[in-house]
């Protein structure tokens, strides 16, 4: 009888650690990256004076088995901040934390002072893969400002209708190595009496000052070889830039309707900092003012060849004692999910679930109670009956 007590008072720890579990699932149904836990029962039986979970001996009762955690994805909620990054599918986030590594499924992201990416609050550092597939953490700081890149070339596209006398492109924005902008304009003029196929291109700056003077030929509709590029400068301002003609460039009749425009005009302005976040082939990405982007490198993916080997911790941050079970990929591979900007995967505890689970625990606890109450009273008959 006294071992039908200790075999019902096994049962009431196990639901008592059950309890515990549900619990904690259901109190975390709204943290982010959470991942339940599943309950599992096992029974104990004896087998000489050790206890296994199977053998030829008695029934030992009950307990509860080491937790095994739910890695089915949450849901993924949109968010306004494109640091807050989410995984939909397989894999996690790679941290990194005064030499350690640990792992998360999403997180709300932000810069530290030092220009690296951390999960908001703490010093985890979202890291990249380098070149040798490796994961660090890369700072921004470095690459905060884009550098200017000097204007060199102006590809025109259209037509300049050999009909009008005159067409004027305005307001051809173009830059030094400085970063310093002009707008320039470029007039085509021809004399009535003058052979229809050549035009006389002047470009003149912002002040109405002129930059240069030259002759654009055309010979059927088309520009001739030795017109098809013109060269402009302003030494003093530092500017050179040539005028490509070559491609897609006609001067065909169309009335006094010309439509010839700057189609193409390369170089940029120096560039703050906007937005930076994970592009659609998850390699964190980096806009700035000037339209220019730079990539800093894909964010790393962990995966785990048994994830039940690895540990929940406070946060939403998981580890993992055994680096030879992690296997590093980027977005970009089959094997792992993509990385997005602007979500934020929720917990996936399912509340109906935990609920069951939660009377199943209570009727469980209550029926070993109902044991060793039972064990118990009969404990108590017996020395009644020694009495008598």
């Amino acid at each position: 009888m006294l071992e039908s007590m200790f075999i019902g008072l096994s049962g009431m720890n196990a639901y008592s650690n059950g309890l515990k579990d549900v619990s904690n699932n259901i109190t975390n149904l709204n943290s982010q990256g959470y991942k339940g836990s599943n309950l599992v029962f096992r029974d104990l039986y004896s087998s000489g004076s050790d206890l296994a979970y199977t053998g030829d001996g008695g029934g030992q009762g009950v307990s509860l088995a080491l937790t095994q955690l739910d890695f089915s994805q949450g849901e993924l909620r949109q968010t306004e901040s494109s640091l807050d990054l989410a995984i939909d599918g397989e894999g996690f986030l790679v941290l990194e934390k005064d030499g350690e590594y640990f792992y998360a499924r999403t997180g709300n992201f932000e810069i530290d002072e030092d220009g690296y990416i951390v999960l908001s609050g703490t010093d985890y550092k979202l890291t990249l893969l380098n070149e040798n597939g490796r994961a660090e953490p890369v700072s921004v700081n470095s690459s905060r400002i884009s550098q200017p890149e000097a204007t060199t070339r102006v590809q025109f596209t259209d037509n300049l209708s050999s009909s009008s006398l005159g067409f004027t492109v305005a307001d051809v924005t173009i830059f030094n190595a400085n970063g310093e902008a002009a707008d320039w304009s470029v007039a085509f003029t021809r004399e009535e009496t003058d052979p229809s196929g050549e035009w006389k291109v002047t470009v003149t700056d912002g002040n109405d000052n002129e930059i240069g003077v030259q002759t654009l030929k055309f010979n059927l509709g088309r520009p001739t070889e030795d017109s098809q590029e013109l060269t402009f400068s302003d030494d003093e301002r530092g500017y050179s830039v040539v005028f490509d003609f070559s491609e897609n460039v006609t001067s065909f009749s169309s009335g006094e309707v010309s439509t010839l425009r700057a189609g193409d005009v390369d170089g940029f302005g120096i560039g703050d900092l906007q937005t930076l976040g994970v592009n659609d082939d998850g390699v964190f990405e980096l806009q700035y003012s000037n339209e220019q982007t730079t990539e800093l490198g894909s964010v790393a993916l962990a995966t785990f060849k048994d994830p039940q080997s690895i540990e929940q911790r406070s946060g939403g941050v998981f580890v993992n004692e055994d680096s030879r079970d992690v296997s590093l990929y980027s977005s970009s591979s089959e094997l792992v999910g993509r990385v997005l900007s602007n979500r934020i995967e929720a917990s996936n505890v399912e509340l109906s679930s935990e609920f069951g689970n939660l009377i199943l625990v209570q009727r469980g606890y209550q029926a070993s109670s109902q044991v060793v109450s039972v064990a118990n009273e009969m404990i108590q008959q017996l020395f009644q009956t020694r009495g008598q």
